[in-house]
């Protein structure tokens, strides 16, 4: 038999099986520790969620990995790059990779008759992955590019048509100022919406063989490629290993190829995402050491509380290193019991968001409908053994009172 276990039982609960009345400073102790759990992990389940949602919004629209022209002007009137079959099987094979595709862009006016509306058009080509514009469909349909002849169908967003006041199966004519000023006409196939206004004020999806047209490129040139990784976090490994294999290459002006990540693209967008890992982290040692200290103090009160006992034990010949595990026990099932309420907190509140969205946000400034909540059971199981392990830390120091308490005197404690 654990002795000092089983004292500790004796202490919490009652023969009974009651739970013994707990001093008030105790009872907040636990409060303390159930909503700093419950804090810590609405905290880490938010910011989780808003890091994916805003970095999976940058992905769907300019993939994991971009190869364009190494004389890439950052514009979006882009410098043609050699993208024949051979080089996209190439790429597939690599590995890392799940999905490669050729895109390009080029600029233009949308016209109107009383309106007009610069656009980035944005073609596609038939191995486009439509994942990402099938969650954010609002209207209509995604259109195909597989026929012979350049589909004269478009994807606009939503922003775009309310300024212009389009809608599905509406015509538009997009003009192009080149030295010969061109005209294009397309047909609204489907409105999306993603709530990235940066991208959703700009881009229209398109069939990429009329930029090939307009740009007089033949059918092996486009104006990049876009490459989807299998993980995103061996996406530095994956870049180098296709940085390899173009590398092999012939190096002519058409295949001087650039090869960036999604982080490189948009430094901006991914620093300000990782300067959300340290308000999580000064919230964890906030909650965490608030929770420690109230139930320092309420070790403390615990121990006073059975200073009588203390005594007893110690002439009964009971060294301090018992009795120490005796009330760290006591600690134990306290900061269990907070432990179990802080999660049905959190995680109640976690699962009405999830679900239910209750907390909405302004998607001009967060790029999002609603507080993103992201469940991973592996960072909540991590969550709660740090916490423990750093709350039952914190009490092994206060627990050394003990050593100091005098059987004579504490005998007589009252």
């Amino acid at each position: 038999m654990n002795l000092e276990l089983f004292i500790a039982k004796k202490i919490h609960f009652r023969e009974s099986g009651e739970k013994r009345v707990s001093p008030p400073a105790v009872r907040i102790a636990t409060i303390g520790i159930a909503l700093g759990l419950a804090v810590m992990i609405l905290s880490v389940a938010i910011v989780v969620g808003f890091k994916k949602e805003v970095r999976n919004k940058v992905i769907g629209f300019g993939s994991h990995i971009q190869i364009t022209h190494f004389d890439e002007n950052n514009s979006y009137d882009m410098n043609p790059i050699m993208t024949n079959d051979s080089l996209l099987l190439l790429l597939n094979q690599t590995p890392g990779v799940a999905h490669v595709q050729r895109f390009a862009t080029k600029p233009g006016i949308i016209k109107l008759d009383n309106e007009f509306q610069g656009i980035v058009l944005k073609g596609i080509s038939r191995e486009f992955d439509w994942s990402f514009f099938s969650k954010h469909l609002q209207e209509g349909k995604l259109f195909s590019v597989m026929g012979d002849s350049p589909s004269n169908e478009v994807m606009i967003s939503s922003r775009i048509a309310n300024k212009l006041n389009l809608k599905v199966g509406d015509s538009f004519l997009t003009y192009f100022v080149e030295k010969k000023l061109r005209v294009r006409k397309f047909h609204i196939s489907g409105i999306y919406r993603t709530n990235f206004t940066e991208y959703d004020n700009v881009f229209v999806l398109a069939d990429m063989r009329h930029i090939n047209k307009l740009n007089n490129w033949s059918e092996n040139f486009s104006g990049g490629i876009e490459i989807t990784a299998k993980e995103y976090d061996q996406l530095e490994n994956t870049a180098y290993s296709i940085y390899e294999v173009l590398n092999r290459q012939n190096h002519t002006p058409e295949s001087a190829y650039y090869v960036r990540t999604i982080r490189e693209l948009h430094p901006q967008i991914f620093s300000w995402l990782e300067l959300l890992d340290m308000n999580v982290w000064i919230i964890l040692i906030l909650m965490i050491s608030v929770a420690g200290f109230t139930m320092i103090s309420g070790l403390l009160i615990i121990i006073l509380e059975r200073t009588n006992m203390i005594g007893i034990l110690k002439a009964m010949g009971a060294n301090n290193a018992s009795i120490r595990k005796v009330f760290l026990y006591v600690s134990f099932f306290l900061i269990g019991r907070g432990m179990i309420w802080g999660n049905i907190i959190g995680l109640s509140l976690c699962f009405l968001q999830k679900f239910f969205s209750i907390v909405s946000l302004d998607p001009e400034v967060y790029y999002l409908t609603a507080v993103p909540i992201d469940l991973n059971p592996l960072y909540f199981i991590l969550l709660n053994l740090c916490s423990l392990v750093l709350s039952m830390l914190m009490l092994v120091g206060p627990s050394y009172l003990i050593a100091k308490i005098r059987p004579a005197e504490s005998i007589r404690f009252e």
